[in-house]
């Protein structure tokens, strides 16, 4: 009886993962891709899942793989990522409620794309699991960006998703000209904080000094020095002057009253 089931299990499973795989070609979903069916390796299958938007993981491409049992729909499969990401650890069988971990959890209702939906959903998450590590968003999202090189480095990658190595190709080739366009834009002057612009004969002042050719000359500098040092002698004297005065009257007004 066991045998019967063995023999009727690979085609079961295949029948199955065909259809799902049948599925998504017909309504495909933008947040991942799965590698052409293959008949005679129904059991290994490669995925490739998108970063979500507003995560750090946007503009990331993910690469992995999906190893089913012959008992399959009937078991979960085991799940590994390939491309770093700074969620999950690489090339590592991931324990996650979809997978074989957890046999117990496992619907056979559910298809190809519920699995790679499950594990986006885990991706976003924070929670530890066996194969998780810990990372800052600042490393998910240099990881997002680099999984661009690291994946058409990738002899495998590159023959399973051809149609996704042009899609990378193009947004290196924009980004490679955006870079190229900002370095050759000039670099505005910087003005320190506090600092402004001065106009004096025509000319303008440059981060709060004037270019040489715009400078007064060396006697007006002077004269105008002596100028400034003069002006601030005047006022502290009508300053002092001025207290002065103030406790003169106020000592006029005590002895007023006191004799009153």
């Amino acid at each position: 009886m066991s045998s019967n089931i063995n023999k009727r299990a690979p085609t079961t499973a295949t029948q199955r993962l065909k259809q799902d795989y049948l599925r998504i070609k017909k309504d495909p979903i933008c947040c991942y891709v799965i590698a052409g069916f293959n008949f005679w390796c129904f059991q290994f299958r490669h995925y490739l899942v998108r970063g979500p938007e507003k995560t750090p993981y946007e503009g990331g491409y993910y690469h992995g793989k999906l190893i089913f049992p012959r008992e399959f729909p009937f078991k979960p499969p085991s799940i590994y990522m390939i491309t770093p990401n700074g969620r999950f650890k690489c090339n590592t069988r991931l324990c996650l409620s979809i997978t074989d971990f957890h046999p117990d959890t496992w619907n056979p209702a559910w298809s190809v794309s519920t699995i790679l939906t499950g594990l986006l959903s885990f991706m976003v998450e924070k929670g530890p699991t066996l194969g998780s590590i810990e990372t800052s968003d600042f490393t998910k999202r240099q990881l997002a960006s680099q999984s661009l090189a690291f994946n058409i480095k990738d002899k495998v990658f590159c023959e399973l998703f051809p149609d996704v190595v042009d899609e990378i190709k193009q947004k290196q080739r924009l980004q490679e000209e955006l870079s190229a366009r900002s370095q050759a834009l000039p670099l505005p002057d910087v003005v320190p904080d506090g600092d402004t612009h001065h106009i004096q004969n025509g000319h303008a002042a440059l981060n709060g000094h004037l270019p040489p050719e715009a400078a007064p000359p060396p006697d007006l500098q002077q004269v105008n020095r002596n100028h400034g040092l003069l002006g601030g002698a005047l006022a502290n004297l009508f300053v002092i002057v001025g207290f002065a005065a103030f406790a003169y009257t106020v000592k006029y007004v005590l002895r007023s009253i006191a004799q009153e």
